[in-house]
């Protein structure tokens, strides 16, 4: 099943199976970014530094946000900068340090941030006129597999350990099924970013992955080399969708500032143009309910996979 156009991610996955580790359990953190961009050391403290998490491959990264960060820098008056960690977890880790002022994370890695060390929402994207989003199971174009079910010892690609619709939300659907989402799986693991997984289906690297319907939809629509060969078999229910936050330590009149600019930003033919390119209808402020549905799925999976069930 598995083709040999993509050459690297290829060899690591032959190299995983020849290894002897294709009955695994645990996900495999195998990666397959290249690089990363690492300016997150309060180096420059007249520049605003704002991190990603890695919910596509770092180019690709670069390409979504660098129109937003110029027009947030030509408002605020001050350089932009865009840090860049490989997982969720190490951009947490900077908003938690203040290593950064604000972060685009996943909404689970929101969920913990706030847990953990008071992280804060700040503004949320609105997309169709909705601030949520989904979770896509997607398989192979011309594959036989039409159900999450049908996937049961199958190879399967997450996308980052806090990943809410490429991790948390398939997870919780097999436990709803009364299965062990650690054993469900003959083999999975970890691309770290949603292209990434998206290409290695289309590849048929891997039986299937879990996505996030921003980076599927936003790919179909602008460049569909690598979706046109997936098909969707399971959309989740919506989820609050991933939100720019900033620490609970953050200068407030610079907190007030950035959300002033972002909640603005579809009033102005510019910034109207921007968020138009990458589909995002415009920013409002949101409520941490919004989240509620996610932690209730975090409960139910961690009992689903407590030893012995």
């Amino acid at each position: 099943m598995y083709s040999g156009k993509n050459i690297a991610l290829l060899v690591i996955i032959l190299l995983v199976i020849t290894s002897g580790c294709l009955k695994t359990e645990k996900a495999l953190k195998v990666d397959l970014s290249n690089r990363t961009i690492d300016a997150g050391d309060n180096s420059d403290p007249e520049s605003l530094r704002i991190a990603v998490s890695a919910i596509i491959s770092p180019d690709e990264t670069l390409i979504y946000y660098q129109d937003m960060f110029d027009y947030i820098s030509l408002k605020l008056g001050v350089p932009v900068k865009l840090v860049q960690r490989k997982t969720y977890q190490e951009v947490n880790d900077l908003v938690r340090k203040n290593s950064v002022d604000a972060a685009f994370v996943c909404s689970l890695a929101y969920i913990e941030g706030k847990d953990q060390f008071g992280m804060e929402l700040l503004a949320v994207p609105v997309v169709r006129g909705e601030p949520r989003y989904y979770s896509y199971i997607i398989v192979p174009e011309d594959s036989n597999i039409n159900s999450l079910k049908e996937l049961k010892g199958k190879t399967f690609a997450y996308t980052d350990p806090l990943s809410n619709s490429g991790k948390l939300s398939p997870e919780y659907m097999i436990a709803q099924m009364g299965e062990n989402p650690e054993t469900f799986f003959r083999l999975t693991f970890f691309t770290y970013s949603h292209d990434k997984s998206i290409q290695a289906v289309a590849e048929k690297m891997v039986d299937g992955a879990a996505v996030d319907s921003l980076v599927w939809d936003y790919k179909n629509a602008t460049e569909p080399r690598f979706t046109s060969r997936t098909k969707i078999i399971s959309k989740s229910p919506p989820y609050g969708i991933p939100p720019m936050v900033v620490s609970k330590d953050i200068e407030p009149a610079l907190k007030e500032k950035l959300k002033i600019i972002l909640l603005q930003m579809h009033e102005d033919e510019k910034g109207k143009e921007i968020l138009n390119n990458i589909m995002i209808d415009r920013f409002s402020e949101a409520d941490d309910s919004l989240y509620d549905s996610i932690r209730e799925m975090e409960k139910v999976v961690s009992n689903a996979n407590r030893p012995g069930k």
